[in-house]
């Protein structure tokens, strides 16, 4: 028995074109006030990205490194969104968007040779089932939209051979605060934690 405790990484980002605050950070720092849950012996690390294509892929690679984690959630914001959307798979291909400081990946390409889409071991559609977030939707999707988000997910797919998850949370709101978001999150990442210990995610 490995005697290090497992943990769960869970990244929100930072500040991007007019959005000074980032919903999925707040999330996440509600997250990690809450914790995730009594009943789980699963540490929680927290962490902020950029929005920044070169940055986050650095990060990425040094999470999975140094942590060596049985699970890493990021969080997103989808400022049209209305629920919160589970992502199935990350892409590859398609990064046209310059991030904050400019930059756009070389031919749109997040990890050149690699496959054009990789799966989450977690099934999201399964998530969707069996939880229940008071105030929220919570929906499914195979799209992250091709920006620093998807961009982040596909590497963290990629070192974490299908252990990842994304999670798009719309903007905050009046009737959407990021108390609710965070605890829609304890919710979900405990339900993600009961799937990626399926025999599916370990075969990966």
């Amino acid at each position: 028995m490995d005697s290090q405790p497992s943990c769960v990484v869970v990244t929100g980002f930072g500040p991007f074109r007019q959005h000074l605050v980032n919903s999925s950070w707040e999330a996440v720092k509600e997250l990690s006030n809450l914790g995730l849950g009594n009943d789980t012996v699963v540490q929680l690390r927290t962490l902020e990205l950029p929005v920044d294509y070169r940055e986050a892929k650095r990060r990425v690679t040094r999470i999975w490194e140094d942590h060596q984690p049985q699970l890493v959630v990021h969080v997103g914001m989808d400022t049209s969104a209305k629920a919160i959307i589970l992502e199935q798979s990350g892409k590859n291909q398609g990064y046209r968007e310059a991030d904050i400081r400019g930059f756009r990946p070389e031919g749109g390409v997040c990890l050149p040779g690699g496959p054009d889409m990789l799966e989450s071991g977690v099934c999201m559609k399964a998530v969707c089932k069996h939880v229940a977030v008071e105030d929220v939707e919570v929906i499914f999707s195979r799209d992250a939209g091709r920006y620093v988000c998807d961009y982040t997910y596909y590497l963290s797919l990629h070192h974490g051979k299908g252990c990842a998850a994304l999670i798009h949370v719309p903007p905050l709101s009046r009737g959407l605060q990021a108390s609710l978001l965070g605890r829609a999150l304890q919710v979900i990442i405990q339900e993600m934690l009961e799937e990626v210990g399926k025999p599916e995610c370990k075969a990966r």
